[in-house]
C-alpha cells in the first residue's frame, strides 16, 4: 500500500520550506565558500553560517548532497521514495475508499521506485497545495514532485527546478453550470471565475482575458477542496483548470456541466526534480520513458512474461534479458543510469505501460488519449532509444 505522509500545515509548510531555501541562498549568493583559514575564524557571517547548519542537521533526513552521492544514492539507501503528489484531484491523484493515494500521477510515482528500488509500493506521497510544490522540493522534502504542475520557462528558470518527460499534454479550459446560458468565454464577460491561486491558470486567465478585454472577477482558492462546493453554491459562473482536471471533476458532481470549447494554453505536465542532481534527473526521466517505449513495443504487464524468448535484440536490451555481443556470448547490457539492467522489467510488471497507466485512471473519466497517443498514433508520446 503506497503510504501517506505527514499533509503539511497549509501555511507555516511554506513559510518553513522557503525559510529554508532562503537561508541555502543567501549562504551561497555573494559567491563565498566557508572560511577554511586558521582554525578558528570569526566573521559576521558565523552565527547564521552555524544557525544554518544546526537546521540541516535537524533536517538531515530530507537533505541530500553529491558528496553523499547523490539524491539516487540516498533513495536507494533509504528504501522509499518520498513523492510529491495531489489528494484532491480525481483520477491524477486522490485518496481512495481504503485510504490509499491513487491515480495517473500517483502511477508515476510508483514507476520511479519501481525502477529504482524494484519495489512499486515503496512510496511515501505528501499531498501538496499549489503552493507548497517548489519551496518543498527545493527544501528536499520530497524526491520528486508528480502533481499537475506545468513546465514553463520561467518555473525551470527561477524556482530551482528540473522538469522531466511530459506524462500529460493538458490545455486550460472553462467549465460552466449547464443552464448558464454561456457557451464560450466570450459570453463570460463580467461573471466571477473559480481559480487555484499560485498557479499558471491565475496567470493564463489574466493575460488571456485581459487582452481579449473580457472583464472577470477572480474568485481565488488554495484546494479544489474549498473550490468545487464554492462553484456548486454558485459563488463563482465559471470554473477554470486544466481541461483534463474540469472533465475529472465534472464526473464527480451531481449537477449538470458544460465545459467550453476554448483551451487557452499549453499544459505540459510531468515530474519535477530540483536542479543540481544530473543522475537523479536521469534516472527518473528514463524511469518514465520506459513506460511508453513499453506501450510501442506492445509489452503489458500482463504479457511481459511472453517476451523472454524474444529474438528481438532492442526488446531484450529494454528488458534488461541476455543479448548476443557479437561474438558469441551472451551478455545483459548494462543502462549506465544507476539502475538496475531490468528497471525497465520492473516497471512494466509491476505498474504497467503508459496506455495501462491511462485506461486505468483516465479512461474511466471518459478521457481521450488524444496528443497522449504514441507518435506512431498521432499523439506526442515518443522517448529517446532505450540502448
Amino acid at each position: 500500500m503506497i503510504r501517506r505522509g505527514n499533509a503539511l500545515k497549509r501555511t507555516a509548510g511554506v513559510v518553513m520550506a522557503l525559510g529554508l531555501v532562503a537561508t541555502a541562498c543567501s549562504s551561497s549568493s555573494d559567491g563565498e565558500a566557508e572560511s577554511t583559514t586558521g582554525d578558528s575564524v570569526v566573521t559576521e557571517e558565523t552565527t547564521a553560517d552555524t544557525a544554518a547548519a544546526d537546521d540541516a542537521a535537524a533536517a538531515d533526513d530530507v537533505e541530500v548532497t553529491q558528496s553523499a552521492g547523490g539524491r539516487l544514492a540516498a533513495v536507494q539507501a533509504a528504501g522509499v521514495l518520498e513523492c510529491g503528489g495531489n489528494d484532491t484531484l480525481p483520477g491524477f491523484g486522490i485518496i481512495d475508499a481504503e485510504g490509499s493515494f491513487s491515480g495517473f500521477d500517483i502511477d508515476f510515482c510508483k514507476v520511479i521506485a519501481a525502477a529504482v528500488l524494484g519495489d512499486s509500493e515503496a512510496v511515501n506521497v505528501t499531498p501538496l497545495v499549489a503552493a507548497q510544490r517548489f519551496p518543498t522540493l527545493q527544501s528536499g522534502e520530497i524526491d520528486v514532485l508528480i502533481r499537475n504542475t506545468t513546465w514553463t520557462a520561467s518555473r525551470d528558470g527561477a524556482e530551482q527546478a528540473n522538469f522531466l518527460q511530459t506524462t500529460f499534454f493538458d490545455g486550460q479550459g472553462f467549465m460552466v453550470r449547464a443552464d448558464s446560458g454561456i457557451a464560450s468565454i466570450a459570453d463570460a464577460s463580467n461573471t466571477t471565475i473559480c481559480v487555484l491561486t499560485g498557479t499558471t491558470t491565475l496567470l493564463n486567465m489574466n493575460a488571456v482575458l485581459g487582452d481579449r478585454g473580457i472583464p472577470f472577477t477572480a474568485l481565488e482558492f488554495e484546494s479544489n477542496d474549498e473550490l468545487q462546493p464554492a462553484f456548486v453554491a454558485e459563488q463563482c459562473e465559471v470554473w477554470t483548470s486544466d481541461a483534463s482536471q474540469l472533465a475529472a471533476f465534472a464526473a464527480n458532481l451531481d449537477i449538470e456541466t458544460s465545459i467550453l470549447p476554448d483551451i487557452i494554453s499549453k499544459e505540459p505536465l510531468g515530474p519535477v526534480v530540483a536542479d543540481g542532481d544530473t543522475e537523479w534527473a536521469q534516472a527518473v526521466n528514463w524511469a518514465v520513458m520506459a513506460t511508453i517505449q513499453a506501450e510501442e513495443f506492445g509489452i503489458t504487464s500482463e504479457n511481459i512474461g511472453s517476451f523472454a524468448d524474444s529474438e528481438d535484440s532492442g526488446i531484450r536490451r529494454f528488458l534488461g534479458l541476455p543479448i548476443d555481443d557479437g561474438d558469441g556470448n551472451e551478455v545483459i547490457a548494462e543502462v549506465g543510469l544507476g539502475l538496475p539492467t531490468d528497471f525497465a522489467s520492473n516497471i512494466i510488471s509491476q505498474v504497467g505501460n503508459y496506455g495501462e497507466i491511462f485506461e486505468r485512471n483516465l479512461a474511466p473519466l471518459s478521457l481521450s488519449r488524444g496528443p497522449n497517443a504514441l507518435w506512431t498514433d498521432g499523439g506526442l508520446m515518443y522517448v529517446p532509444p532505450f540502448r
